[in-house]
C-alpha cells in the first residue's frame, strides 16, 4: 500500500504562485510515475502534469510554461510549482503515484485563484 498526502494549497490572487507537495509513504519502492490531476466544480478530473521515475515530464497544454513538476526520489515527494496562476486554475488538485499494478491517490488539496 502507498499513502499520498498533499499540502500547499490555498487562496492566491491571479498572477501569484503556489507550490504543491505530495509525500508518499508505505510501499514507496513500488512507485514509478507520479503526477497531478485537478478537478474543478462540475468538471471532469484532468491531468495537469506527470513525471517518470527518471525525471521525464509531461504537461497539459494549460500548464505548459507556467507549471513545473519535479520529484525528490530520496524523499518520495513530488512537487508542482504553479506560477502565473489564473482563476481558471481553481480546482482540487490530486497527486497520484503509479505502482506496478495500481494507482494510488492523495486526498486532494484546494487551490483557489481570485481575480
Amino acid at each position: 500500500q502507498v499513502q499520498l498526502v498533499e499540502s500547499g494549497g490555498g487562496l492566491v490572487e491571479a498572477g501569484g504562485s503556489l507550490r504543491l507537495s505530495c509525500a508518499a509513504s508505505g510501499r514507496t519502492f513500488r512507485i514509478n510515475a507520479m503526477g497531478w490531476y485537478r478537478q474543478a466544480p462540475g468538471a471532469q478530473r484532468e491531468l495537469v502534469a506527470a513525471i517518470s521515475s527518471s525525471g521525464s515530464t509531461n504537461y497539459a497544454l494549460s500548464a505548459k510554461g507556467r507549471f513545473i513538476i519535479s520529484r525528490d526520489n530520496a524523499k518520495n515527494t513530488v512537487y508542482l510549482q504553479m506560477n502565473s496562476l489564473k482563476p481558471e486554475d481553481t480546482a482540487v488538485y490530486y497527486c497520484y503515484g503509479d505502482g506496478v499494478l495500481e494507482r494510488s491517490w492523495g486526498q486532494g488539496t484546494q487551490v483557489t485563484v481570485s481575480s
